[in-house]
């Protein structure tokens, strides 16, 4: 009897609300008493060590990363810094360089960063945000794990997720996934933390965790179209709890519709400055650089689309079993999907912190966007055997994490009693689990960077040797070069993009085409670009230099112009 007494004392207080464990603070001090077997949020003496942490694997990973030439392996991460640089390095410097289709924050975070000429060669001015959104993420996931475990286990949810190969090589990249997963994971905490304040009628609490979360949604409606659904998911959950507190919604009506205002202002903005800059609010959904305009472009010639295309089966199928390698070694990510489902239904059964489900908003967005949005997803462990977006799993990196280690407190619990012995070596084992996952992971080469590994190889030797050529011109030469493809050669030859004509500058680049020899003194026609047809058509006053061909890439062609002596422009 007495046995079954203190069970049931240990499981209620363990399920208890987060938010009523505050009272455990000490009157005197404000601080709180710090108990392992307590689930309450994480006080900053807790977080700091886990960003002390993280920022020493987050210096490790650069380190390893860069002496190893990985940094420009993606031809989106060249991409996104080049748009970055763009800004201001120009013929028409202004906002209308961020084009029409990748949304605009992480190229304006990387700014600053890019200016720095070496750093946008080497590609450290994308790894400094990224690292710096590592960093935060790391705090973020352990703050949201303190909600719903006690420690222990919310330090085994975050080293799971920290010491994953896939995200610490993406954190030394200018990819958006760190960025965005520092946003998710620090949306759905700030959902979790309002919504307890709402339950507990503390007003200000409320109107300081409005105020944040439309700063976070905003961000990341400016970072991924996920964030588009991720802030309506969220404006969903706050108004639902506050329509539940009529009291507290009277009290708070002002900063909620500030709130509103904000997240419904995100998209419009993105909208209304496509359709001022291109002509058509949709550009970034039936633009020439569009998902599904690169999906007719990629298309095999015999028109067979991939399986998942308009096939929500095989969209489910083959995100989940992405996410699953892209975040555990060989075929163990089977068991820890089944753990992190098992770890979801107790979170509903138990109620435990029901806004961290925020967490699990990449599943339907992918297998909508894979099988209706022109996105597929390719990987070795499926036909066709490829690489192509595997790194789209990472966003359901955190939900993994998170819940898989619900599920596993809740066995602790069970076996408490029953097996004692198997209780204490229990988070002992799950570490080393976790380390040798990461080990496994890195011996096997991570999914992510094999992926960028085996898809660069022919680009990197094209650019390099296409940077090689333009190294050779007359310092100030303009150069008239179609730059969407291939502008990694201009990065790699350290060349200002202001030297060149592109489609950045849309009238003096329609311009050029029409006479390529009075517009340039040297010109770069890649087979299959505007500039090359333009070449075919107004060949006059121009001498062919060198044709460039590698395995795998189109040639190059590079002419010298007779007719033209221009300088670089003021």
């Amino acid at each position: 009897m007495n046995m079954r007494a203190s069970k049931s004392s240990r499981s209620s207080r363990l399920n208890k609300p987060a938010a009523s464990a505050l009272a455990g603070r000490t009157a005197g001090s404000g601080v709180a008493e710090f108990d392992p077997e307590e689930v309450r949020p994480a006080t900053r003496q807790e977080t700091f060590p886990v960003a002390l942490g993280a920022v020493l694997l987050s210096f490790i990973a650069l380190l390893l990363s860069y002496s190893r030439g990985y940094l420009l392996l993606y031809g989106d991460a060249v991409a996104h810094l080049g748009i970055a640089r763009r800004i201001l390095d120009s013929r028409n410097p202004g906002l209308v360089q961020l084009g029409g289709v990748w949304l605009p924050l992480p190229h304006l975070l990387m700014l600053p960063f890019v200016q720095k000429v070496e750093w946008w060669q080497n590609g450290l001015a994308g790894a400094w945000p990224s690292l710096i959104c590592y960093i935060a993420s790391v705090a973020g996931i352990y703050r949201l794990a303190r909600w719903m475990m006690i420690p222990r286990w919310a330090l085994a949810a975050m080293a799971l997720y920290a010491l994953n190969p896939n995200l610490l090589y993406l954190a030394t990249t200018a990819m958006t996934e760190p960025l965005f997963l520092m946003l998710l994971i620090w949306t759905t905490l700030l959902t979790v933390e309002c919504i307890a304040a709402i339950k507990d009628s503390r007003v200000s609490a409320v109107k300081r965790r409005l105020v944040l979360l439309a700063v976070f949604l905003v961000a990341a409606v400016f970072t991924r179209y996920d964030g588009w659904i991720l802030g309506a998911a969220a404006w969903c959950v706050v108004t639902f709890s506050l329509a539940r507190r009529r009291e507290v919604w009277r009290e708070v009506t002002l900063v909620f519709v500030v709130f509103t205002v904000l997240l419904i202002a995100g998209p419009v903005s993105w909208l209304a400055y496509n359709q001022h800059f291109f002509h058509d609010p949709l550009d970034f959904l039936r633009g020439p650089y569009s998902a599904a305009a690169i999906e007719r472009k990629t298309m095999p010639p015999n028109g067979h689309h991939h399986r998942g295309w308009h096939n929500p089966a095989w969209a489910l199928l083959f995100y989940t079993r992405t996410a699953q390698v892209d975040a555990a070694f060989w075929e163990t990510g089977f068991l820890l999907m089944a753990a992190a489902v098992g770890g979801l239904i107790l979170t509903v059964r138990r109620r435990l912190a029901l806004s961290s489900l925020l967490l699990w908003m990449p599943l339907p967005f992918y297998i909508y966007s894979v099988a209706y949005g022109s996105v597929p997803i390719f990987i070795p462990q499926l036909w066709p055997h490829s690489y192509y977006n595997s790194r789209y799993g990472m966003e359901l990196l955190p939900a993994l994490a998170l819940f898989t280690f619900v599920a596993v407190q809740w066995m602790e619990r069970r076996w408490s009693e029953t097996q004692p012995l198997a209780r204490r070596l229990m988070q002992p084992v799950v570490l080393l689990l976790i380390a040798l996952n990461t080990v496994g992971m890195m011996y096997r080469t991570p999914l992510v960077l094999k992926e960028a590994l085996v898809n660069s190889t022919t680009r990197v030797a094209f650019e390099t040797a296409l940077a090689r050529q333009l190294g050779q011109f007359p310092y100030g030469s303009t150069i008239l070069m179609y730059n969407s493809d291939h502008i990694g050669a201009l990065q790699d030859a350290g060349i200002p993009l202001r030297q060149t004509v592109n489609e950045g500058d849309y009238d003096s680049f329609q311009a050029a085409l029409a006479v390529p020899a009075e517009h340039a003194g040297y010109v770069v026609a890649i087979a299959g670009d505007p500039v090359a047809a333009a070449v075919a058509m107004h060949p006059q006053g121009l001498n062919e230099l060198t044709i460039l061909c590698t395995s795998g890439q189109p040639c190059a062609r590079i002419y010298k112009s007779d007719r033209s002596s221009i300088a670089l422009p003021k």
